[in-house]
């Protein structure tokens, strides 16, 4: 069993986001980890993802863990694999991708961000995250909402340059990777390319539910979390 857990969400998304899951790590020591500027966690230069996963590690101390990331969590989670693979012990992928779409459009996102802040963008991005038939919007809407503008933008900055396509194969640990039927980010084609570049990975898919699949459908998330950890 993987004692230390480390849990690492999506843009725009505080670490709160996996409040139902612990429950179902409870045993394991858990560690969330914010992004920069989100859930009130200091803004920090940031270049690249690789910088989001040397922040995860600083975090970890000298400890080995299981990753769980979410979207740029995922993103993060593929970094770590690669640069730190003798830290990472197993590794779950969910709704995520190799790369993500056109740079121009993070990098267009940051600037709009910068000059008009969250609201800008906040109806489209929760549009994206759950499904119309959801009920807990409003809470994460104020979450999103709270995030800081510019470790928001740096964040976009970092995921215009994301790129691993020809790296996966490199990847040494127990790979999972979930995907949402309803999620117009990383639809189950993109998370399914991820899963067949990472050597025995496994690949699952949750129906009705958008990007954050975690949140709209814990029960079948943590039920998957569990088998695989």
């Amino acid at each position: 069993m993987c004692r230390t857990v480390v849990l690492c969400g999506s843009l725009g998304a505080p670490s709160a986001m996996w409040e139902a899951q612990l429950p179902a790590l409870a045993g394991r020591e858990t560690l969330c980890v914010d992004h920069p500027g989100h859930g009130g966690a200091p803004v920090f230069e940031v270049h690249d993802v690789g910088d989001l996963a040397r922040h995860v590690l600083a975090a970890a101390g000298d400890r080995s863990f299981a990753f769980v990331g979410l979207s740029l969590g995922g993103a993060v989670g593929m970094r770590l694999a690669l640069d730190a693979p003798d830290r990472v012990e197993r590794l779950v992928l969910a709704c995520t991708a190799m790369r993500f779409g056109d740079p121009a459009q993070w990098l267009e996102r940051a600037a709009t961000v910068r000059a008009q802040g969250l609201g800008a963008i906040v109806d489209a991005v929760l549009a994206r995250w759950f499904t119309p038939g959801f009920e807990g919007v409003d809470v994460h809407r104020e979450r999103f909402l709270n995030t800081d503008p510019e470790g928001y933008a740096r964040c976009c900055e970092a995921l215009s340059q994301f790129d691993v396509r020809d790296r996966l194969g490199s990847i040494t640990a127990p790979t999972l990777a979930i995907a949402a039927t309803e999620d117009p980010s990383t639809p189950p084609g993109v998370v399914e390319s991820v899963a067949h570049g990472i050597p025995g990975a496994r690949f699952e898919v949750i129906g009705d539910a958008a990007h954050l699949v975690n949140v709209e459908r814990p029960d079948a998330f943590n039920r998957l979390l569990e088998e695989h950890l």
